[in-house]
């Protein structure tokens, strides 16, 4: 039987998600703004949650209808029998999205929907399921559009992008499957020499190790489908059996490369790549980018650089990206450069002309992923691309 999923994800990854999907044998793979919806068996569950890169989570479509006020959004989720889905003795929780609902509020909307679920599990078995907000068996997504309503099972439980590595706590750092996307973008390939060198915690050179080892993203940690009702135990150790035997043993030469001017930074990096097993991986080192050679006559340098929100901030990029496209130039010709940055005047202060500018999104910021070909001494002017992805 055929089943309807979306996978959410970060603005601007849509496309490679796409490309994800279709490479796992989703069938009627349709993007659309903040995600990507699929169809498939249900246990291509077991696969979407354990090896797509980019995704934020797997929703499984349950229902879909109309409703044109809260009583209609009501009935709608009574309707639908969830014991076939999960255990009342599950704890639960509910959260709406909505896009043009006439609905009023999105809190009476989230109460309307998980009274209906709890009523109907009163009604069928004489019990109501408990709610926990913080740490729930089952997550029901609703997502209102127009008079449109349409329930989803979560299948994934944390986001997808918590690959079970991360012990670091410092504040805000790059999210993995942003960092999986931005490789995606810059079209790297394993076996390619690729650099970040302002590598703060590692994210982007630690998802390239995973990639290049062929390390499932989601091979250590649990997931919400594990409590929904059609759970086969024995199927999902076979699948993830068959992820772990597929993992590649590093070369004796490494081609993926982390530095950063900060010695902390440095010692966080290596924590992380040995906690995600790809530290043999990884060669990393204390270097300051503007004054660091390149570790290949060419191949992709990627980084998110920090911007400024503070003015002072702002005030040391300013200073800062004019030396960093001299470095680039006197340092990198032959390579590709990509930069994500929320900071628009990237391209002008470091002197290169982008040969393409692709809106992203890190978080709330609106950012560009920046793609420079670099040259010796004076860039040249480039060609534009037959296809531009952005403004």
């Amino acid at each position: 039987m055929t089943e309807r999923f979306f996978a959410p994800c970060p603005r601007g990854l849509e496309s490679v998600l796409a490309a994800e999907l279709a490479h796992l044998g989703g069938e009627a793979v349709a993007p659309a703004e903040g995600g990507v919806g699929f169809a498939g068996p249900i246990d291509l569950v077991y696969r979407a949650n354990l090896d797509l890169r980019i995704a934020s989570r797997i929703l499984w479509r349950v229902a879909q209808g109309s409703c044109r006020n809260e009583d209609d959004l009501y009935r709608f989720a009574h309707g639908v029998d969830w014991r076939r889905h999960f255990d009342v003795g599950r704890t639960l929780r509910v959260d709406v999205a909505a896009t043009r609902s006439p609905l009023h509020s999105i809190e009476f909307a989230t109460l309307r929907i998980k009274d209906a679920i709890c009523d109907r599990f009163r009604a069928d078995s004489g019990k109501r399921p408990s709610v926990d907000k913080q740490r729930p068996d089952v997550r029901v997504h609703a997502y209102l559009f127009g008079r449109e309503a349409t329930l989803y099972l979560d299948t994934s439980g944390e986001a997808l992008f918590k690959r079970g590595w991360r012990r670091d706590t410092d504040a805000a750092p790059l999210r993995e499957n942003l960092a999986a996307g931005l490789l995606a973008l810059a079209g790297w390939v394993p076996g390619t020499p690729l650099l970040d060198p302002m590598c703060g915690a590692g994210t982007i050179a630690i998802e390239a190790a995973m990639l290049a080892a062929d390390v499932a993203p989601g091979l250590r940690r649990t997931f919400g489908f594990q409590k929904l009702a059609w759970y086969d135990g024995p199927t999902w150790q076979r699948v993830r059996q068959r992820a772990h035997d597929r993992i590649r043993a590093a070369p004796a030469a490494r081609s993926i490369f982390a530095s950063d001017l900060d010695p902390r930074v440095v010692a966080q990096c290596r924590s992380n790549a040995k906690a995600a097993n790809v530290g043999e991986w990884i060669e990393v080192s204390e270097a300051d980018v503007l004054t660091r050679p390149a570790p290949a006559p060419a191949g992709l340098l990627i980084a998110n650089p920090p911007y400024g929100v503070r003015l002072d901030d702002a005030h040391k990029l300013a200073a800062f990206y004019p030396k960093l496209g001299d470095a680039l130039k006197g340092r990198f010709a032959g390579w590709t450069a990509c930069f994500l940055t929320g900071d628009p005047r990237l391209p002008k202060l470091i002197g290169l002309k982008p040969s393409r500018r692709t809106p992203l999104y890190n978080g709330a910021i609106e950012c560009r992923l920046f793609r420079f070909e670099i040259v010796a001494g004076r860039p040249q002017r480039l060609p534009r691309p037959d296809r531009p992805t952005g403004r």
